[in-house]
């Protein structure tokens, strides 16, 4: 049975996750483009939704517990 322990824990970890991926997919396409690369945006524009990935990850391995 999930317990609400386990989802906070879940809100906890795909948020500190979803940071570091995005935050690093930006801060490394924003260098990019700052340095006149356009290859920059490439990294840079699908930022947010791949933050979202490993949350979603975590999430369905929640449900399966169920």
């Amino acid at each position: 049975m999930i317990e609400r322990s386990d989802i906070l824990w879940l809100g906890v970890a795909s948020g500190v996750m979803g940071s570091l991926v995005g935050g690093m997919m930006l801060g490394i396409g924003m260098d990019l483009i700052v340095n006149g690369q356009p290859v920059g945006w490439l990294l840079m524009l699908p930022g947010a939704p791949a933050a979202a990935v490993p949350g979603w990850f975590l999430a369905r391995r929640l449900a399966q517990k169920l």
